[in-house]
């Protein structure tokens, strides 16, 4: 497979027709070696309209990888500057804490599943980004770092999550799927005040449900 043709026609044929127009957004998925995020077994899905189920040693963790269009649809949506502070509920594959890094943010990703929170560590610090990771709840936020520019949530929550709320900067914005059936409405939550906020809804979509257990903390 020609990697880089295919990340192309990716970023050309999936996401850019997905009303991603972001030129940093579309530069960062087409500089990103996404490949390299996939498990082995399923390369050859890298660069197709799909997500990708998370494979640790042979077993599935039950997390996915987003489909391009989707990912890049999001962190769009995010309106991320360069120097602003994001927190990113579920690190999953680490895909896109890279993707934030590349666009200059200085990011700090939960993920509640352990194998995951490690794979993920090691391969932010193989393109060489500063992300800080987390091994824990991502009901419960990241306090020691709010307030956060952007907080991005990656896995359907039956609603917003107060600590989260709470970490939001004035000002600041948060994506977050809602809902607790096999669909969640996307919702763009901007901080207006301490005790107001402005919401938008701008579309349907699915991901695996926001957990909250107790773990035991493991930072990076």
């Amino acid at each position: 497979m020609d990697m880089e043709r295919a990340r192309f026609n990716m970023v050309e044929q999936q996401i850019r027709p997905w009303r991603v127009l972001d030129a940093a957004v579309l530069a960062a998925h087409l500089h990103l070696r996404r490949e390299d995020f996939v498990p082995p077994s399923m390369l050859n899905l890298a660069f197709s309209d799909v997500e990708i189920p998370l494979i640790i040693d042979g077993q599935d963790t039950g997390e996915r990888m987003l489909s391009p269009k989707v990912d890049a649809r999001l962190v769009q949506s995010l309106e991320v500057r360069r120097g602003e502070s994001v927190l990113e509920i579920g690190t999953g594959s680490g895909f896109q804490t890279c993707i934030l890094c590349e666009l200059g943010a200085k990011v700090y990703s939960i993920e509640r599943h352990q194998e995951l929170h490690l794979k993920a560590d090691r391969m932010v610090k193989f393109f060489g980004f500063n992300a800080r990771l987390k091994y824990g709840d991502g009901y419960k936020g990241w306090p020691s770092y709010a307030p956060f520019d952007r907080i991005l949530v990656t896995c359907g929550a039956p609603g917003i999550p107060s600590d989260l709320k709470d970490q939001l900067a004035i000002g600041g914005i948060m994506i977050i799927p809602v809902g607790e059936g096999e669909s969640q409405r996307m919702i763009k939550v901007r901080k207006t005040s301490e005790e107001t906020f402005d919401m938008e809804e701008f579309g349907t979509f699915k991901f695996v449900p926001m957990l909250e257990r107790r773990v035991d903390y493991k930072e990076k």
